[in-house]
């Protein structure tokens, strides 16, 4: 098979395999300190210390979705630390030693930390093991199968000698790795699948934990920025007369796309920055709007796209038959993160150094050296946790602008923060697309079913190599791989790029746009079928059992059929992503006015074997706000080459109390772990969707929810 014929998600799967993975057993010292002659590093993820100590090496970056808990529980548990001991470190910036192995590059997303690193982390762990059995063994002269290790020591049991790990970092360190050590049988884990406290949340909870906003250095500037409001506008003229008037602000740079203002502190930079009179020419893209770009896209929809699935005979199977269609529309969106984008640089002629959160370390680093000119080695990027990243730490524009800013200034450290209107308004926004849906009924299941997605290509951009034959994988996931039985299936995808506005990743990637269409679709054919939505998808689930479980599960857990209020109603959605199998319901009401309030919210997840039973119900309940928050109020909306919305007055997000009860049940799998962190964004817009077609009869097509049509009863 090839890469375009492949959804993303078997796309990344593959490509694993392809990838080089020495970061796993390269021979050298773990993290970014420099060694001390006897301490035990046997991989670049572990390096235990002569008094025990145990390190572990972050290669995936901590967002809040929980990963530095679950990557510390897998090294340990086949490691068999004293996990009480263990302190973790972020990585440094390398694709040589800590590469994704999905991406072939150093970055967090997708949902696959722990899937991509599942079997590679264990065997580093295991491997350590062996070497200080080994050492053991060797220094008791005793067989190492006779040998064990436990809460950092190794024992042998039949003269009860323990030595502690500390004890043995000296002597393992002279041995050679050995091959094919053994994984713990999955029934012998003590702390994988079990309640574990999160490492990071005691720091955070006392407000300890360092995020890349937080970086203090001494003698450090703050400066802030303004980029042309227009698509691509230039600097015209700036009167800056006013603005250095201001108590603290020390400089004020212009450039042709941006200004920034440096100040002693942060608010002398921003009221430098307000003080400014910036004339700003709007260059060609004044007059792109919203309007504008959805008759584009609408009429992009029409033409045919590249094949990336399909099976059966969808033109011959929909001959004759009663057709029913349908196109649902998705907005652009913001990330929108609680901590703005920023980044600290220290530049000086040989050397620069940066301070922030980012999604790519390696990525800034390499960006960083083409524009000053510097070799990647002479570049450090120290990451911090980041205050969410949803996608939009991927992109590495904060470094780059940071280090312009820098690169004015005579040596000193500065920190560029961005406000939040400059974030909202100068994002990489999800793309806008529209999926258009044909398909048959036969004997109350669908028949065939004919999927045209129409949007830009985020892949074509961030990994070119991805995108093949005109088929971007992240677009067309859980799209070309339907998990319904549908014996007649094509799907096409139609890439349409908007004029000047810059797309990116976002919470969910391409499942977020592709569940809402199929899934809202699905109620409709329900409807369509006189059966119940349960039922109708319950039926097709042949060849998805686990998700077929997923679904039996919610619908018990929720209620699914007792009575409602009236213009009360439950909405169902279903659907494989990241390698987890997800069936949520939402229960919600609407009011005569279009209001709609959320009454509860129930989910069940087959994500493989939970690392972290905790963190995965955790996740699914910040996802499921998370899209919940984009159905109902989510829109990038643009006029003359502007974006409108500015800050949460108008880009807004779900206050606390309109959040509903949310259980989550996790189902006991022995698969191996799936993705969890992206999922619930991608199960929340459907099922309430569905729960306002139910509730009222409106069968919505665009997002966000539109109350004028639930009052006129209106599509």
């Amino acid at each position: 098979m090839i890469a375009s014929r492949l959804s993303r998600r078997q796309l990344l799967k593959g490509s694993a395999a392809a990838c080089v993975l020495l970061a796993f057993h390269w021979p050298e010292r773990a993290g970014a300190k420099a060694s001390k002659g006897s301490e035990f590093a046997p991989n670049a993820f572990i390096r235990i210390e002569p008094d025990g100590g145990t390190v572990l090496v972050m290669p995936q970056v901590e967002m809040g979705q929980g990963v530095y808990t679950s990557i510390a529980l897998i090294l340990a548990e086949e490691l068999d630390a004293d996990y009480a001991r263990v302190v973790l470190e972020h990585a440094p910036a390398s694709d040589k030693l800590y590469a994704n192995p999905v991406f072939g590059l150093q970055a967090t997303g997708n949902s696959n930390s722990i899937r991509a690193f599942w079997t590679p982390l264990r065997q580093a762990g295991a491997t350590a093991r062996a070497l200080l059995v080994a050492a053991a063994a060797r220094q008791w002269r005793v067989d190492p199968q006779t040998c064990s290790a436990a809460r950092g020591e190794v024992v042998h049991a039949s003269s009860g000698r323990k030595l502690a790990f500390g004890a043995l970092a000296s002597a393992a360190r002279q041995l050679p790795p050995p091959a094919n050590v053994p994984l713990k049988d999955p029934r012998n884990f003590v702390l994988i699948g079990r309640a574990q406290r999160r490492y990071d949340t005691p720091d955070k909870v006392v407000g300890k934990t360092t995020y890349g906003i937080d970086v203090m250095l001494p003698g450090l500037r703050f400066a802030t920025i303004a980029a042309s409001p227009v698509f691509g506008g230039k600097v015209k003229s700036v009167d800056d007369r006013a603005a250095r008037a201001v108590p603290g602000v020390h400089k004020v740079i212009v450039a042709d796309d941006l200004v920034a203002v440096v100040g002693d502190h942060m608010w002398a930079a921003k009221k430098g920055l307000d003080a400014l009179t910036i004339s700003w020419d709007p260059g060609p893209n004044a007059a792109v709007d919203s309007r504008a770009i959805w008759d584009d896209l609408r009429a992009a929809s029409t033409k045919a796209g590249a094949v990336a699935h399909s099976e059966g005979d969808v033109a011959k199977a929909m001959q004759g038959a009663e057709l029913h269609e349908a196109a649902y529309e998705m907005p652009f969106l913001a990330h929108a993160t609680m901590e703005p984008m920023n980044c600290t640089v220290q530049l000086r002629k040989d050397s620069c150094e940066l301070w922030l959160g980012t999604q790519v370390m390696s990525r800034v680093q390499g960006t960083v050296a083409k524009l000053t000119g510097l070799p990647p080695e002479k570049v450090t990027v120290h990451n911090h946790y980041l205050g969410g990243g949803f996608g939009r730490r991927l992109e590495p524009d904060m470094a780059l602008k940071a280090v312009r800013v820098a690169q004015q200034l005579d040596g000193e450290p500065v920190k560029v923060v961005w406000t939040r209107e400059e974030d909202i308004q100068h994002d990489y926004y999800r793309p806008a697309y529209r999926d258009t849906i044909a398909a048959t009924l036969k004997n109350g299941r669908i028949d065939a079913w004919n999927y045209k997605i129409t949007g830009s290509s985020v892949m074509a951009r961030w990994l070119p190599p991805a995108f093949q034959k005109g088929i971007d994988p992240d677009a067309v996931d859980s799209a070309a791989d339907n998990p319904y039985d549908i014996p007649h299936q094509h799907v096409e995808y139609v890439r349409a790029e908007p004029p000047a506005v810059p797309t990116g990743f976002w919470r969910g990637v391409g499942p977020n746009n592709n569940v809402f269409a199929r899934e809202s679709f699905i109620d409709e054919l329900a409807r369509a079928a006189g059966k119940d939505p349960v039922a109708f998808r319950r039926d097709m689930l042949g060849k998805t059992p686990r998700l077929r479980a997923a679904l039996e599960l919610v619908a018990e857990k929720s209620g699914w059929g007792q009575p409602l209020p009236a213009r009360t109603g439950r909405g169902v959605a279903a659907q494989t992503a990241f390698a987890s199998y997800i069936a949520t319901v939402v229960e919600a009401e609407v009011t005569e006015l279009g209001e709609v309030r959320l009454r509860r919210v129930t989910c069940a997840v087959d994500t493989g074997l939970a690392v972290s039973p905790d963190t995965v119900r955790a996740q699914l309940q910040g996802g499921l706000i998370f899209g919940l928050t984009a159905a109902l109020y989510g829109e990038i909306t643009i006029e003359g080459g502007r974006v409108k919305q500015s800050n949460f007055n108008d880009y807004r997000m779900l206050r606390i109390d309109q959040v509903p009860a949310i259980e989550v049940f996790v189902i006991d799998s022995s698969e191996p772990p799936g993705g969890i962190g992206e999922t619930g964004a991608t199960a929340a817009p459907p099922a309430l969707r569905n729960a306002i077609y139910a509730a009222t009869g409106v069968a919505l097509r665009r997002l966000p929810v539109d109350r004028q049509a639930l009052v006129r009863g209106a599509t």
